[in-house]
């Protein structure tokens, strides 16, 4: 089969890749949502799985030397709109042309309104053996200024579903810092977090993103957003919190044992490689970081050609990739970067290529060297995005 671009065999990895499968329809687009998602094209569902399928065996034709998938993520969007016959064809396409470990972490994206007992249990046998829920908040303001659809009975009732229906492993997201949030607030979440004691839990502050409907009521002062040194005292509060309960392994996400972790997104952390299936979805193969075009009846009609659907690729040089792997493994707060990893990988020492600004980072007590590994201390968490952006090349 043709392809769009030409794309070269992956280099031999130590690490197997993770498959990321984009699925871009909702039911109604949050306010704060600037992802690659559309209301009101429902109808393009099942040709749009029948395109995924596809693309997966474009890919087969294309990476052929590419190890079978560690993991599987199906995201979005709301990828519990679809039935679990159609996540499972989606599952199976996958082990059957690029392949998928027999043990494979399988996560799937939902909403708490998508989720019953049944649809849970027929995901469980489609072969999804993590649900990553997408709560964002329980409380009442919260969720009419995020945009939800549904209630905090509704997400209770959905995650109480979900582990009646046999799921031993379950992700919660929530978010904090949103407009008017109060610490009490805050607190009302963290209590049903503790209480809920799911294995895996998400906590991202909100970011007022540009072009968004939530950024346009923030321009015309009709909401106001938490400041920056609120948000950083709910984020130590939520730590805190947390703490006795879960580990805090990356900077947005606590696990309750290191087995718990998010294996799919410590392959990113870790600068691994993966492949991205569906429409404006981003992969990293070989050396090329590569994302597809962006509109559903345009992915589907190119992989329905016979292409590879997509819309652009970048080479990443050693310097950029060397610089990647430091700024992603730092954000992992208990492994960060393995110094001897970092020299085999890169044919240099993180001290040759980075040392003038490691040392300033070490000297404001910012980073830490702890038995061979480069991280981020508490002070340094706290401010990363600003340490990160510094080791851009």
């Amino acid at each position: 089969m043709a392809t769009a671009v030409s794309l070269p065999v992956p280099l031999p990895a130590a690490a197997a890749p993770g498959l990321y499968m984009h699925i871009p329809f909702c039911r109604y687009v949050c306010p704060y949502c600037d992802f690659n998602v559309y209301a009101g094209q429902g109808e393009l569902i099942p040709a749009y799985v029948d395109a995924l399928a596809a693309e997966l065996a474009l890919y087969a034709d294309a990476y052929p030397n590419t190890r079978d998938a560690a993991t599987i993520f199906i995201g979005g969007g709301t990828p519990s709109l679809l039935s679990p016959g159609q996540i499972e064809r989606l599952i199976d396409a996958a082990a059957s042309t690029v392949g998928v470990d027999g043990d494979a972490e399988v996560t799937m994206e939902s909403n708490p309104d998508n989720l019953t007992v049944d649809y849970c249990r027929e995901l469980l046998a489609a072969g999804v053996n993590r649900l990553s829920i997408g709560v964002q908040s329980l409380q009442s303001p919260g969720l009419k200024v995020l945009g939800r659809l549904h209630g905090a009975a509704g997400a209770a009732a959905a995650y109480h579903a979900a582990r009646d229906a046999g799921f031993t492993n379950i992700s919660l997201d929530f978010i904090y810092g949103w407009p008017d949030q109060t610490r009490a607030e805050l607190d009302a979440d963290v209590d049903t977090i503790l209480e809920w004691d799911a294995e895996h839990v998400s906590l991202y502050a909100l970011i007022v993103e540009q072009g968004t409907p939530l950024s346009t009521a923030v321009r015309r002062g009709q909401l106001l957003p938490v400041d920056d040194d609120t948000v950083a005292s709910y984020y130590d509060h939520i730590v805190e919190r947390l703490g006795g309960r879960y580990e805090h392994y990356e900077i947005s996400n606590w696990a309750r044992d290191a087995n718990a972790r998010s294996i799919h997104n410590q392959i990113y952390w870790q600068n691994g490689r993966y492949y991205g299936a569906g429409a404006g979805a981003h992969g990293f193969l070989g050396d090329t970081r590569m994302s597809n075009l962006r509109l559903p009846a345009s992915y589907i009609e190119s992989v329905h050609s016979g292409e590879l659907p997509i819309a652009m690729t970048e080479e990443i040089d050693p310097e950029l990739s060397a610089s990647e792997t430091l700024m992603l493994g730092l954000r992992l707060l208990r492994d960060g970067v393995s110094a001897v990893d970092f020299e085999t990988r890169h044919g240099t020492s993180l001290q040759t290529r980075f040392g003038t600004l490691i040392d300033r980072f070490l000297a404001l007590e910012l980073l830490e060297f702890r038995a061979g590994r480069l991280r981020l201390t508490e002070r340094g968490a706290l401010v990363s995005n600003s340490i990160l952006a510094e080791f851009l090349p």
